[in-house]
């Protein structure tokens, strides 16, 4: 039997982002919008009692804004001498996120050309789009008046621009547009004139929710995803010998494209501006330990003990049900793509398809790959490797963004079967700090002919974090992470071949998102024969057997009782059955699934626990098994 392991398998590493944490860092990516039953005038003048409970967050000019993504960067003139100060507020109201912003500027305006003014870059992750991962929506809300004539007149407010403005930018906007996100603006001076001087500027500002896809006022609420870059342009009006440009950001600098990572806005009716004491948001997983196994011998054949008795997580092309499994965000930032191959898309027979698990020991990350692939090769093209990037983040070296740096970590099959490591893999190597062995699983080949049909791999990948810049004992553990899968498959015929990469959290080093993850030092790997850990909410086993003919018995695990739903679905995602298996306790229950009179392939089901008090859906998970005629 093949233990069917997802991402919401894993609940012994994912952490509820309300469950308490122990030694965890304070999250830098997150923030609370707290509820208010009445929302605010949109007058720019935050007077009203609801952005007094508001939580808020400072972003300044060469200070670290947050960890991992955030940053700084000049882009003309000098180093200012009146650095951004802002402070921004969040509050929701209905399905409406209000933002309220103070920006202390002495020099306030803008101008036609790009950098050259003042305001905000914005993006929310559009939940509405199809596919994966969720594309970001521009929001720019600034003095920069794009194709217009200088010098703007004193007192002009800032321009709407991106997805709900028109252009020419400072054209009507259309109801529809007003209503999906507005703003107001009061500056205490005078704008685009520096005959005197400015103190600040207030905004305030709205955004409906419902149109991107979120839903913020649901019993369970939601995460908007998130990002902000404040400009500021000092001493143009008229242009002076102090002139500075520059701008600061919280996690990503840009509103249409994905870098670095993102704010994650929680917010749901029941943390309201009257909760004293806010949920802690804590990590988006838990890393076990291994420190009760002995470390295991890179060989690329996981067979040491630990590795048996860790769970995993899949990721696995064209599964859109498994991506919706992955905890947080991850259903939104995780995706995929098929490259180009011979400069066409052919069809994809075999996507990529992968189990992943890893743990920590003493100052290691030990990470082991399982893929199943008919069509092993090695290949000159990156695209078409067959591999993975493991991307991470140093915690003390800087982009030049300012930001942590990201590091690409990657292997992938060579002609002879073993594995060749590329990219920073290959410093760590060279340090004593990294190693990495791939082995061949029976009956599989290397070639790119495709000519017989393999089984695929497995690998092992051993990274010491303080090539990192980790502290020895790992400082406060946080890790963020991102895993990338690459699958080329070639074949006689090259308009044939095809490629895929598939992603979980973080595709490549510098872009959004990875997972911030905690290796927690207690957090331990099931010890020898001894009972498995026990779930800290719901956990599928696996099913037996599987492949299946007329019956298989699913075994899942809860930690804390609740009523029981089953659902099951074709591969298409069509809902074909829905089982209420009642009240259960806490411990090992087993589900029987019946294939009588369904056509032979995969199906895929999910099991739902809703909390007793509440009926809402308090955790799920979700498994795969193949019927047979």
């Amino acid at each position: 039997m093949r233990s069917l392991v997802t991402i919401a398998a894993i609940a012994v590493l994912v952490l509820a982002v309300a469950l308490p944490v122990s030694a965890q860092a304070p999250r830098k990516d997150v923030i609370w919008a707290r509820t208010t039953s009445t929302a605010p005038t949109l007058d720019g003048v935050l007077n009203e009692f609801a952005w007094t409970k508001a939580e808020s967050v400072q972003v300044g000019f060469r200070r670290d804004n947050g960890v991992p993504g955030s940053g700084w960067k000049i882009e003309a003139g000098i180093l200012p001498s009146d650095s951004t100060n802002a402070t921004l507020k969040f509050l929701v109201s209905g399905n409406q996120l209000w933002m309220g912003a103070v920006v202390r500027d002495k020099s306030i305006g803008g101008s036609s050309q790009f950098n050259r003014f003042d305001g905000f870059l914005m993006a929310l992750k559009d939940h509405a789009s199809l596919g994966a991962p969720k594309p970001p929506a521009e929001y720019m809300y600034s003095w920069w008046l794009e194709g217009g004539t200088d010098p703007q007149p004193p007192g002009q407010l800032p321009f709407f621009k991106g997805r709900w403005a028109e252009l020419p930018v400072g054209s009507p906007r259309t109801p529809e547009q007003i209503a999906a996100w507005d703003a107001r603006t009061v500056v205490h001076g005078t704008s685009n004139t520096d005959v005197g001087m400015d103190t600040d500027y207030t905004v305030e500002m709205r955004f409906d929710l419902g149109v991107m896809g979120y839903d913020v006022a649901r019993t369970q609420g939601d995460i908007v995803e998130f990002n902000v870059s404040i400009y500021d342009n000092d001493w143009f009006w008229p242009f002076a010998p102090q002139q500075s440009a520059y701008r600061s950001w919280w996690q990503s600098p840009w509103g249409n494209d994905m870098w670095y990572n993102e704010v994650r806005i929680h917010a749901k009716p029941s943390v309201t501006i009257n909760t004293v004491t806010l949920p802690t948001i804590g990590p988006e997983l838990r890393v076990l330990s291994g420190a009760n196994f002995a470390a295991p011998t890179i060989d690329g054949s996981l067979g040491e003990a630990v590795w048996n008795a860790i769970p995993g997580f899949d990721i696995r092309y064209g599964d859109d049900a498994l991506r919706a499994s992955y905890p947080a965000v991850g259903p939104y930032r995780s995706g995929q793509w098929q490259p180009e191959v011979n400069g066409g898309i052919a069809p994809i027979a075999d996507g990529g398809d992968a189990t992943i698990k890893f743990f920590h020991r003493d100052n290691n990350l030990y990470l082991a790959f399982d893929v199943r692939d008919q069509v092993v090769q090695d290949h000159p093209d990156p695209l078409r490797w067959d591999g993975f990037y493991v991307n991470l983040n140093d915690i003390v070296l800087r982009h030049e963004d300012h930001n942590l740096l990201g590091r690409r970590i990657s292997f992938h099959v060579a002609a002879n079967g073993t594995a060749t490591p590329a990219d920073y893999l290959l410093t760590l190597i060279q340090q004593g700090k990294g190693q990495v062995a791939l082995a061949l699983k029976p009956g599989t080949t290397v070639d790119t002919l495709g000519t017989n049909i393999d089984t695929g791999y497995t690998a092992e990948l051993r990274i010491d974090l303080t090539g990192l810049s980790y502290p020895s004992g790992l400082g406060d553990r946080t890790l963020w992470i991102g895993i990338n899968h690459l699958d080329g498959d070639s074949f006689e015929f090259p308009s044939d071949s095809y490629a895929t990469q598939t992603w979980w959290f973080r595709e490549r080093e510098h872009q959004c998102c990875p997972v911030w993850a905690y290796m927690d030092p207690n957090a331990m790997v099931g010890v020898g024969d001894s009972a498995p850990p026990v779930p800290q909410a719901l956990m599928i086993i696996g099913a037996d057997p599987n492949p299946y003919s007329s019956h298989t018995a699913v075994q899942y695990a809860l930690a804390v009782g609740g009523l029981v739903n089953l659902e099951v679905y074709d591969i298409q995602g069509r809902l074909l059955e829905r089982r209420a298996l009642g009240m259960r306790e806490p411990g090992s229950h087993t589900v029987t699934l019946n294939g009588e009179g369904r056509a032979a392939g995969v199906y895929h089901y999910r099991l739902v626990v809703n909390d007793l008090r509440t009926g809402a859906a308090s955790s799920s998970a979700y498994g795969r098994v193949v019927h047979l005629k």
